[in-house]
């Protein structure tokens, strides 16, 4: 950094050198932590260990998360037992120097339900979590996470106030999932989901189906939920002969490393529950 120093009577410059801040090696569990923590480190590299798209409640650690693990600084998970592998993949990696960061912590669970980050409201709360956690981490970098959370804090502040604008007037509106995500997200906005498997399925059981028909008669439900990219024909036969909408809702486990991509699914899952519930 160039410096010019100017005295009473002369005026010279010199080199100073300084130490750049210091880097923190961060590893997450997988995308909507990655998402949050990438978008409050800014330009620093943070890797991911569940690879978008894979299932991250049955998800097996590979010799290469363990690696990356032993080399972090700070990892980063959501925490309400939603990453099982982890306890046995740290204790395997031998980092005495590594901190964990839950972003769950303080969060109220729903019968020990993780997906809260479903919930903008409650992705504040996880976004406020892990800027705490990298500044205790890494303090000589405190304004740069601040600034970067509060812009993407005030992003969810934005897509919470569309949520509550368009789903106010559905309140109650009743909903089929073949995943349970979306409990946070329906207290959140007083509409009701009813989930007939714990974990999304791509093959369902005929209690499954089952399940189904009786919660649709008895919740007079509008609307069938599946998972993105699933091609399920049982499913797609269930919500004709129930005469219901088909529509996929996305629990936000795959997608692109853009941070940004959060709300754009978001948003898709806004409009996707809108019109299921006209």
């Amino acid at each position: 950094m160039l410096a010019a120093l100017t005295g009473c009577n002369q005026s010279y410059s010199q080199v100073q050198q300084t130490s750049p801040v210091p880097k923190l090696k961060v590893v997450t569990t997988f995308l909507p932590m990655y998402w949050f923590t990438k978008a409050v480190v800014g330009e620093d590299k943070v890797e991911i260990l569940v690879p978008p798209g894979t299932e991250v409640h049955e998800y097996q650690a590979t010799p290469a998360n363990v690696s990356a693990i032993a080399t972090a600084n700070v990892l980063v998970k959501n925490g309400i037992n939603l990453e099982q592998f982890l306890d046995g993949t740290v204790k395997s990696a031998q980092n005495n120097q590594l901190k964990e960061i839950d972003a769950s912590a303080n969060i109220e669970s729903l019968a020990g339900n993780p997906h809260v980050w479903l919930d903008p409201v409650l992705a504040k709360q996880q976004v406020a979590n892990i800027r705490d956690g990298l500044i205790a981490a890494n303090p000589e970098n405190k304004a740069t996470y601040q600034a970067n959370a509060t812009n993407y804090i005030q992003q969810l502040e934005k897509l919470e106030a569309e949520y509550k604008r368009s789903l106010q007037k559905y309140s109650n509106c009743t909903f089929i999932t073949f995943h349970n995500a979306y409990p946070y997200l329906a207290k959140r906005y007083q509409i009701k989901q009813v989930a007939v498997v714990e974990i999304p399925e791509d093959q369902l059981s005929p209690t499954d189906v089952q399940k189904a028909i009786s919660a649709v008669r008895q919740y007079k439900a509008k609307a069938i939920f599946g998972e993105p990219g699933v091609d399920n024909k049982l499913l797609k036969a269930l919500s004709k002969d129930l005469n219901l909408t088909l529509q996929p809702l996305d629990s936000l486990e795959s997608g692109t490393l853009d941070p940004q991509h959060y709300f754009q699914a978001m948003q898709a899952n806004l409009k996707t529950i809108e019109a299921a519930c006209k």
